[in-house]
C-alpha cells in the first residue's frame, strides 16, 4: 500500500506541472517589458505588467513543483515591481507603494536579493516623493545592506540615497553618497540589474540626471548643469531607439533648473526645449515635478512682468495641466512634493 500511495501520489504531482517552454516564454516576456518600458506610455505599460501578472499567476496555480514555484514566484515579484514603477509615473503613490511591497515580498520569499534591493529602492523614492526623506533613506540603506548585489544595484541604490540625504539637507552626506554611485564597481552581475535590465536597469545617463536633481537640492548649480548635461551628452550616444523620453526631458529640466539659479533665463529657455517635444500621455511623475518646480521658481517675485519668465511659466502649466498626473487626479498633489 504504501508503494502504490507513493507511485501515486508522484504521478500527481508530474500532472500538476506545466512545460518548462512556457515558463521560458513567461520570462522572455517579463525581460522583454522591462526592456520596452522607456519607450512605452506609463498607461500602457501598466496594463500590459498587469495582464502579464494575470498570467504568471494563472500558470503558478497549475503546477505544484517547487522549481517551478520558485521561478513563478520570482517572475510575479517582476511583474509587481514594474506595476509599482508605472503606478508612481502615473502618480498613484499609495498603488505604487502597495505594489512595492508586493515585489519586496516576493524577493524575500524567494530569496531573490536583487528584487527586494530593487522594491526596496523604490520604496525610497516614493517616500521622499511623498515627503518622508527619513523613510526613504531608511529603505535605501537597508537595501544595500542585501548581499548578491551587482554593481548596477550599488549604483541605483546609492543614487536614491544621495537624493534622500539631499531632501534632508544632509550635504555632506549627499555627496558622500553621489561619489560611491559614480564609483568604479566590482565588475559584479546579479541576474535582475544586469541579466534583465531595461528598467531594472540604471543606465550611467539615468544615474547622471539623478545625480543633478540631488546637485540642485543641495544648491550646486554648477554641478547640477554638468550632470544634466551629461546626461544628455550619454543620452545621444545611444541608438535613437534606445533613447529614454524620461531621461531626456529630465535632464533638461535640470539644466533649465541649474541655469536659473545662475540667473540665466534665456540658457534656461532654450534648455527646456525638449520638454515641449514630449507627448502628454509621456509626462510622467519625473517629468512633472521637476517642471513644476521651475514653474515655481519662475513665480518670484524678481520675475512679475518678465516677458520670457511669464511666458515660460505658462508653458509649464499648460505641459503639466495635460499630464497623465494631473489629469488622473493623484492621491498626492504633485506641487506639494516638488518643493
Amino acid at each position: 500500500m504504501t508503494a502504490r500511495e507513493a507511485h501515486d501520489g508522484a504521478d500527481a504531482t508530474a500532472a500538476a506541472s506545466i512545460s518548462d517552454n512556457t515558463i521560458d516564454e513567461l520570462r522572455d516576456q517579463v525581460v522583454s517589458l522591462a526592456r520596452s518600458y522607456h519607450s512605452m506610455p506609463a498607461a500602457k505599460a501598466y496594463e500590459a505588467a498587469d495582464d502579464l501578472r494575470r498570467e504568471v499567476e494563472r500558470h503558478r496555480d497549475r503546477t505544484q513543483i517547487p522549481v517551478q514555484q520558485q521561478t513563478l514566484m520570482i517572475l510575479n515579484g517582476q511583474t509587481a515591481a514594474l506595476l509599482a514603477v508605472a503606478a508612481f509615473d502615473l502618480g498613484y503613490f499609495p498603488s505604487a507603494r502597495t505594489l512595492a511591497r508586493a515585489a519586496a515580498v516576493y524577493g524575500e520569499s524567494t530569496r531573490f536579493a536583487p528584487l527586494q534591493a530593487y522594491a526596496d529602492g523604490t520604496l525610497a523614492y516614493i517616500a521622499y516623493h511623498s515627503g518622508e526623506p527619513n523613510e526613504a533613506l531608511a529603505m535605501a540603506q537597508r537595501a544595500l545592506s542585501y548581499s548578491g548585489l551587482g554593481d548596477i544595484a550599488q549604483r541605483r541604490l546609492h543614487a536614491i540615497a544621495a537624493r534622500a540625504h539631499a531632501h534632508l539637507g544632509d550635504v555632506a552626506s549627499a555627496r558622500r553618497a553621489i561619489q560611491l554611485s559614480e564609483a568604479g564597481g566590482r565588475d559584479v552581475r546579479d541576474d535582475l540589474h544586469d541579466a534583465v535590465g531595461g528598467e531594472f536597469g540604471f543606465s550611467k545617463e539615468r544615474l547622471a540626471m539623478s545625480n543633478s536633481t540631488t546637485a540642485l537640492l543641495m544648491g550646486d548649480a554648477e554641478q547640477a548643469e554638468a550632470e544634466a548635461g551629461r546626461a544628455l551628452v550619454l543620452l545621444g550616444e545611444r541608438a535613437q531607439s534606445e533613447q529614454s523620453t524620461h531621461v531626456r526631458a529630465g535632464a533638461a529640466a535640470d539644466l533649465a533648473h541649474a541655469r536659473l539659479l545662475s540667473d540665466n533665463v534665456e540658457g534656461a529657455a532654450v534648455a527646456l526645449t525638449p520638454i515641449w517635444e514630449v507627448p502628454p500621455e509621456e509626462r510622467n511623475t519625473g517629468i512633472v515635478v521637476r517642471t513644476a518646480r521651475i514653474g515655481r521658481y519662475l513665480a518670484a517675485p524678481r520675475y512679475h512682468g518678465a516677458q520670457l519668465p511669464t511666458e515660460l511659466r505658462e508653458q509649464i502649466e499648460e505641459f503639466t495641466r495635460v499630464s497623465p498626473p494631473y489629469r488622473l487626479g493623484p492621491t498626492v498633489p504633485l506641487l506639494a512634493i516638488g518643493s
